[in-house]
């Protein structure tokens, strides 16, 4: 880094800028421009979303006029939403992909206000030449982490971001003091720290709220349709059918369906069918919740309706009672977008006939989504993909872990796979058959007990070991070689070798 960057930083600033920069290195983060990241699905707790709205709503009518964009991020660096008024700002944090949808964490961007903060979990300012990369030089960048005031864990940030020749000392103060106000908004809207965190919903994240604090709906945002990074992984002929269904009808303005397994992708798909039709805004996903939390569920997430360009994703709406049903169905077919046109949302279901009726009244086209088991040849590039996005590079599959892979049965779909991949990658640059679940080289048919579970990974493990042989196998799992070769047969074991 450059002695001159430092001009002026004090020697706490200077030492985490440093530290950042080294860790930019290490992770061969480009130090030319920030290349456009795409983030996929991320949980995002409501309270916290439309806590920050709030309060950033407010700061922005005080620096109403100013070249400052205002931001919301969630804990990963992923940006929620940003507000800002200056046309040219607005273009210019646009072409570094400073915009909702993009990932401006540390290991994406290199060294920046929001990944700072997220990185150190301190207010972090950093201005012009302390940038790592080149192309943010231009601004400085100031943010400050919110914490939740239930779990103590980072929720996310508050970033502003304006000009470096016309950046203000109070920028880092205004951040903070945002920060603060939205966590303690937080602690208002959920009547106080809850005693221990709390699973709420299936696939919830850990610090969820509490079934008397929050939703259990979960609201959480998908990269722009138009965004970048790679294209959708998956190749296979029903999938990219189901994609070009769903492209053909949101063109049309039609309303979709889509039915499938928990797990297929369903939004993912709509995330794919958006970047083909090259149409613009966010895209936000919203499960939904129990029955008396139905109010709080829609006010989290309804005010996206009115926002140019976005898309709603609703799943899980058989669960629903009839009057919330109809409740969400009067909302759905009233959203307008500013310039009076409908606001595209889909709906997705486990069978499109479980769609409660006021809901399924609204839809002109259902589309199948084929589940992950029936597209084998779709498993390795989404293995791939998923192991890129967690490690933030390529991440070597061996033939005989992509052959286990293929051959699995998936019945958690790509939730199970990405699961799976990233305990993997947590682990080691190349995934092999040994850092893969056991249980996914048995085909045994019948269900096994906790004693034969055991046994079979345990088999399996062995096996695995790179070279070994089923007679070394034998003499390390002290069993005869006999033995070995039944268990093989009696739990359906396959073990591919490279």
């Amino acid at each position: 880094m450059a002695p001159e960057a430092l001009a002026g930083t004090s020697a706490e600033s200077s030492l985490r800028l440093r530290a950042s920069w080294a860790r930019c290195e290490h992770l061969e983060v480009p130090p030319d421009e920030v290349p456009p990241v795409y983030s996929g699905a991320v949980d995002v707790d409501p309270v916290f979303v439309e806590s920050g709205r709030t309060v950033l709503a407010d700061l922005r009518s005080t620096l109403a006029g100013e070249p400052v964009g205002v931001m919301l991020t969630d804990a990963t660096g992923l940006v929620l939403q940003r507000f800002l008024d200056d046309a040219a700002m607005h273009r210019s944090l646009d072409r570094v992909h400073l915009a909702p949808g993009f990932s401006y964490a540390e290991a994406h961007a290199g060294t920046n206000g929001l990944g700072l903060a997220l990185a150190d979990r301190a207010p972090s300012l950093v201005r012009g030449a302390e940038h790592y990369v080149e192309s943010l030089r231009e601004y400085t960048c100031a943010a400050a982490p919110v914490l939740d005031p239930r779990t103590g864990d980072v929720a996310g940030t508050v970033n502003l971001t304006t000009w470096s020749r016309s950046s203000s000392g109070l920028l880092l103060a205004l951040a903070t003091t945002a920060a603060r106000s939205t966590s303690a908004l937080m602690l208002a809207r959920t009547g106080g720290p809850a005693q221990s965190r709390t699973t709420t919903g299936t696939g919830s994240a850990p610090g969820a709220l509490p079934d008397r604090a929050a939703p259990r709906g979960q609201v959480y945002r998908v990269v722009p349709a138009r965004a970048a990074g790679p294209a959708d992984p998956c190749a296979s002929r029903t999938w990219r059918a189901a994609v070009e269904q769903v492209e053909r009808a949101m063109l049309a303005g039609r309303v979709v369906a889509l039915a499938g397994e928990a797990g297929a992708g369903k939004t993912a798909l709509v995330a794919s069918a958006r970047r083909r039709a090259e149409l613009r805004g966010t895209l936000l996903a919203a499960r939904t919740p129990g029955v008396d939390e139905v109010g709080a569920w829609l006010a989290a997430w309804t005010p996206v309706l009115h926002e140019d360009g976005a898309c709603i994703v609703v799943s899980g709406t058989s669960a629903l009672p009839a009057w919330a049903a109809d409740q969400l169905a009067g909302v759905l077919a009233t959203a307008r977008r500013t310039d009076g046109a409908p606001q595209p949302f889909v709906l997705t279901e486990h069978d499109a006939a479980a769609l409660p009726g006021a809901l399924a009244a609204l839809v002109d086209v259902v589309v199948e989504v084929p589940p992950l088991r029936d597209r084998p040849e779709d498993v390795v590039p989404l293995a791939e993909h998923f192991a890129r996005v967690h490690r933030h590079r390529d991440v070597a599959i061996t033939p005989a872990a992509a052959q286990v892979l293929r051959a699995a049965a998936w019945p958690g779909g790509a939730t199970q796979l990405r699961q799976v991949v990233q305990a993997a990658v947590a682990r080691t640059d190349a995934v092999d058959v040994r850092h893969l679940p056991a249980d996914l080289a048995s085909r045994t048919r019948r269900s096994l007990s906790r004693l034969e579970s055991l046994e079979r990974d345990e088999i399996v493990r062995a096996l695995t070991v790179p070279g070994t042989t089923v007679a070394r196998a034998a003499e390390q799992l002290g069993i005869s070689r006999a033995t070995v070769y039944r268990r093989i047969s009696a739990y359906g074991i396959e073990v591919p070798r490279a």
